[in-house]
Formats: structure tokens, C-alpha cells, sequence
């Protein structure tokens, strides 16, 4: 099992890179991921078109913190020539790797020849990754984000490895696969097989795999079962940094039931860190609300997750937001954290979420 990741010319201590996530990896978000032990993080996805256009918002969403190389920016979009002026203007920005996304699965981006449209038109995916790679000139490496087909036939996993190929013959430094197919959207499981499969494809070729890594055993587990060079951690990274660290700490000799989670004074460190990241970007108004959608996913590591979360949900401004850290995180809360992060309906089965109102 390897412990180190080559992109290209970049290499990373730990096979791990914090994903793409439309809405949340901004730069508050990926700085707190390195602090954490993430050696390489991705932005959130943005589409050429956006680029193009530029501006005030742009800017804002594609701002880099000078600490936080090396950074991955992640394209997304259906017109080949569209797509590499982005690409190249993003390389201006200084963003380190071009991601090309080819696995959003969402029905807006479908609709519109977008993301994980694509592997139904290898012809168009592989101009995409030409005029890209031509437009960065080396002076990046290019990555490729995939889902593993549109849906289960075989005209998919053909379209596929015909994407999978092209991509590599084109001189991309690795590609992510996501082990759900397009139709599946976030339903069922990731099938790890077929991760397993495309490695031994690709060879010495960089891939790395993605798909229900919730904890850091989980990422341990795929790079065992799989083959993969590295891990992509997507929603599993939502309000729970710690699992870089964890991920680390397996690593390095470690078992899962020897690393303590988090505890409430840690988990006030980092959302604290991660609001202060937040307003510094966004102003201290408007990160009280935005705040919200990560105070939920911090929630799932509280034992008093059911409260926690409604009392995120209820913050409005810089006041709401002070007491939710002192009512929840402060010295006196002698609650212990829950063990291990798992998706909130999995905590009700397990019996994990107390009942702490009042």
C-alpha cells in the first residue's frame, strides 16, 4: 500500500487529496484541510463559462491563499475551445493542476452536456482533454475526474475505458474514479471492484478512487482493497478535518481503535479556525450564514448531534453563532465525542446520538 502521491512532477507525503466540492472546498475550507494534514485540495468546481466571464465573484471563488500550495482547480463545461481558455486562464491564477470534471451527476449540469454527460461522448471528452493539455503547455500537470460509466451497460464501460485511455495516451498525470455510475447519483454503494479493475488497467498510470470515504479506516481500507495510488475524500471532509489526520495516523502504524476522536475542545478549535477562514473570505455576516451547511456535517461528530445541528441551523448572525460554541463546546460540556464519524442515520441505528436537549 503506498503512503506517498505523484500528480505529475508534484509529489505528496500521504496518498490523499481533499475533493472537488461544488459549494464547500472554497479557500476557508481547503486551508483548514492542510492544517489538518491534506497535503493537496482541490476547488470547488466552476465552469468555464464563469471564468470567462470574470469579475468581482469570480475572483472571490477562485482566490488562493499563498500558504495553501499546491492547489487543484477543477473545470467544468461542454465546448472544447471554451474549456481551454479557462483552463489556461486558471494556470494565470496560479492554480497548480487543472482537474476536468467528467462525473457531476447532478440533472441542471446533464441537462446541459456537462460533467458526467461527457462519458456518453468520448469523442467530445477526449477533444476536451486535448485542447486542454494544449492550452496548459506542461506547465501543469492536468487530472481527469470520472464516474464510473452513465450507467451499469456495456456501452458505458466501454465509453469509459475509451475515456480512461485517451486521457492517459494524452499525458494526464492521473485520474480520479468515483465507483457510482452517473444514474446512480449518491445512491447505493461505491463499487470498489471496479476501482480494483481500472488499476490494473492503468497500470503504473496514477488513479485514484472515490466513493464512501466516511472515516480514515475507510480510506485505508480502498487503498488496501483497491490498488489505488490515492484516496479522494469528498463528503467524508465536510465538518470533519480530522480525518486527514487520522488518515495519517493509520498510515503510520496506527490502528483505528487507537486514534481518540476528536474531542469537544478539539472540534471548537477547528470550527472556530474554520469561521474565522470563512469570514476573512466572506465577511463575518454573511460566514454566520453560510456556516450553517458545515455546522450541520460538525454536528455528526457531536454526541449531542440532534441539538447541535438544529442550533446551527437557527444562526443568523455573530451572536447565534457565539452560542452555539459556548452552549455546546464550552469546558464544562463533559460529554464524551462520538467514536467514529458516520452519516447520520447510521448514528440513530447505532444508538449514538443522545438525547442532550436541556
Amino acid at each position: 500500500m503506498q503512503t506517498t502521491l505523484s500528480i505529475g512532477s508534484l509529489l505528496f507525503d500521504a496518498p490523499m487529496v481533499q475533493a472537488a466540492l461544488s459549494g464547500y472546498s472554497d479557500r476557508g475550507m481547503r486551508r483548514l484541510a492542510r492544517d489538518y494534514g491534506c497535503p493537496y485540495t482541490i476547488n470547488e468546481v466552476v465552469l468555464d463559462q464563469f471564468i470567462d466571464q470574470g469579475g468581482k465573484k469570480m475572483r472571490r471563488m477562485l482566490a488562493i491563499d499563498p500558504k495553501e500550495h499546491p492547489v487543484g482547480g477543477q473545470l467544468m463545461g461542454s465546448e472544447p475551445a471554451k474549456f481551454a481558455c479557462a483552463a489556461d486562464e486558471m494556470v494565470h491564477l496560479g492554480y497548480d493542476v487543472i482537474d476536468i470534471n467528467f462525473g457531476c451527476p447532478v440533472k441542471k449540469v446533464l441537462g446541459r452536456c456537462r460533467g458526467g454527460y461527457l462519458l456518453s461522448e468520448p469523442k467530445t471528452a477526449t477533444e476536451i482533454i486535448r485542447r486542454v493539455q494544449d492550452a496548459v503547455d506542461r506547465r501543469v500537470p492536468v487530472t481527469v475526474k470520472m464516474r464510473r460509466g452513465m450507467d451499469d451497460g456495456k456501452e458505458s464501460e466501454r465509453n469509459f475505458f475509451t475515456i480512461l485511455e485517451s486521457a492517459f495516451e494524452l499525458g494526464c498525470a492521473a485520474v480520479t474514479v468515483h465507483g457510482r455510475t452517473v444514474v446512480q447519483r449518491y445512491v447505493g454503494p461505491s463499487k470498489w471492484s471496479f476501482l480494483a479493475r481500472v488499476k490494473r488497467f492503468a497500470g503504473n498510470h496514477t488513479i485514484l478512487g472515490s466513493g464512501d470515504l466516511f472515516t480514515a479506516d475507510d480510506c485505508i481500507r480502498m487503498l488496501s482493497e483497491t490498488g489505488v495510488n490515492g484516496v479522494s475524500i469528498a463528503r467524508g471532509a465536510i465538518g470533519n478535518p480530522f480525518i486527514f489526520r487520522e488518515v495519517r495516523a493509520l498510515l503510520n502504524g496506527q490502528t483505528f481503535d487507537e486514534i481518540s476522536p476528536p474531542s469537544i475542545n478539539e472540534q471548537r478549535t477547528a470550527i472556530e479556525r474554520h469561521f474565522e477562514l470563512m469570514s476573512r473570505l466572506h465577511g463575518e455576516p454573511k460566514a454566520c450564514v453560510l456556516f450553517r451547511k458545515f455546522g450541520v456535517r460538525y454536528s455528526e461528530l457531536h454526541p449531542c448531534h440532534r441539538d447541535v445541528k438544529m442550533a446551527y441551523v437557527a444562526v443568523k448572525n455573530p451572536d447565534d453563532f457565539q452560542h452555539v460554541l459556548d452552549d455546546w463546546y464550552g469546558n464544562e460540556f463533559d460529554y464524551p465525542p462520538v467514536r467514529r464519524r458516520l452519516r447520520p442515520e447510521a448514528l440513530v441505528a447505532a444508538g449514538a446520538v443522545m438525547d442532550c436537549a436541556g
